[in-house]
């Protein structure tokens, strides 16, 4: 069963936690796994993103990957592969990415994101992540509209992640990334 298939009320409630330490060994075991299956279709590194790749800041507990890849129809074979990894594809965003959960919509640990290479989502993430990472105060402004977008929006994972899209855009207009 895809995760296009789950209904959207048994979709993961939206929880920030504190900044857990495991969470680089997490994304560095499974890294492994998905550089072996996802081989004939990587075209560059596979990058740990989102909130969890960014030490210190609170986050949802999903391990947000992203893997490189030539562009989305040469990749769509990647599907099958990752699905045997225990992912869940979904098409959302599929004009950008082919998007993945795993172990399920319900119960979400990680994040997989088929990115082609250098497009502008690809650098858009990566220079968001950057930006954070060397920034404390732009990483702590981050983490407080989390906390208040997730008390607002448990149970509304889209108007969570709209309610930060405005603060994303104003750092990457900031340091000259693609919006």
């Amino acid at each position: 069963m895809t995760s296009s298939s789950a209904s959207q009320e048994t979709s993961a409630p939206v929880i920030v936690v504190p900044y857990d330490a495991s969470w680089p060994s997490e994304f560095e075991s499974e890294k492994q796994a998905l550089s072996l299956a996802l081989a004939p279709w990587l075209a560059g590194p596979i990058e740990h993103v989102g909130s969890t790749a960014v030490p210190g800041l609170a986050a949802k507990p999903v391990i947000d990957i992203m893997v490189a890849v030539e562009n989305l129809d040469a990749s769509r074979p990647a599907i099958p592969a990752a699905e045997a990894l225990g992912y869940l594809y979904w098409p959302y965003k599929a004009d950008v990415m082919h998007w993945f959960c795993k172990p399920s919509d319900a119960h979400r640990t990680h994040h997989l994101h088929l990115v082609p290479y250098g497009s502008e989502l690809w650098r858009a993430r990566l220079g968001f992540r950057d930006a954070l990472r060397a920034n404390a105060r732009l990483a702590q402004e981050y983490a407080q509209l989390k906390l208040d977008m997730a008390s607002r929006y448990r149970h509304d994972r889209d108007a969570y992640t709209q309610s930060k899209t405005g603060f994303v855009q104003q750092v990457l207009e900031s340091i000259g990334s693609p919006v």
